[in-house]
């Protein structure tokens, strides 16, 4: 297909394909003159991943570089595959670190293998900027909080990973984790509001929340 046709296909401009493509988010198309190249599926399937990324996971162009980097150069390792996931979806550089509290009482959960990892580094910052904000999570807070998050990635990292190709496995994870993280948390104040009626009063008498 020409990029005409990729622009039909995704509902995203040329410029913004030819844009792409100097990025290097894009792979170059099948060239068939100096002016023309014709493109295909994986072209097709390219574009919705970064649109994906850029729309739903608000990536930069540099971090979605990165992921594409990470999809043309998986681990084979399907542990390594979960780390890459996480370092392309880490978030923007806190302009502090974690406090020493923090990154104990992160170590103290037990993770063994995961103490020093991206999502561990995150989790610490999380609290930190919790404490910092005036709400501390109380370790009994903290050990409900990974339970349920421990049933939620056992869901997530699913046995059919392992027998997936590395690229595959990548995209997997990375898509997966980024469409339904917002599904996660959207899940969190709808149980919220359950509760709140539950212990407050009916959604049918009182309205629902405001």
């Amino acid at each position: 297909m020409r990029i005409s046709e990729l622009s039909d296909r995704t509902g995203v401009s040329i410029p913004t394909l030819k844009y792409y493509l100097r990025e290097r988010l894009l792979h170059a198309g099948e060239t068939q003159s100096a002016t023309r190249a014709v493109y295909d599926d994986t072209h097709v399937e390219r574009v919705r991943l970064v649109r994906t990324l850029v729309d739903v996971g608000r990536l930069s162009i540099d971090r979605v570089r990165e992921v594409i980097d990470a999809l043309e150069h998986p681990p084979a390792s399907r542990h390594q595959l979960l780390g890459a996931v996480h370092e392309a979806l880490r978030p923007h550089q806190a302009s502090e670190p974690p406090t020493t509290e923090a990154a104990d009482r992160v170590r103290a959960l037990g993770l063994a293998d995961c103490a020093e990892s991206r999502a561990s580094s995150q989790l610490a910052q999380a609290l930190s900027a919790a404490a910092a904000g005036g709400w501390v999570v109380d370790d009994a807070t903290l050990r409900v909080w990974q339970r349920a998050m421990r049933t939620v990635a056992e869901t997530d990292v699913a046995e059919e990973l392992g027998r997936m190709a590395p690229g595959d496995a990548l995209r997997y994870a990375i898509v997966g984790t980024v469409l339904t993280d917002p599904v996660l948390l959207a899940l969190r104040r709808v149980a919220q509001e359950a509760v709140s009626a539950e212990r407050f009063g009916s959604t049918d008498a009182d309205g629902p929340p405001a």
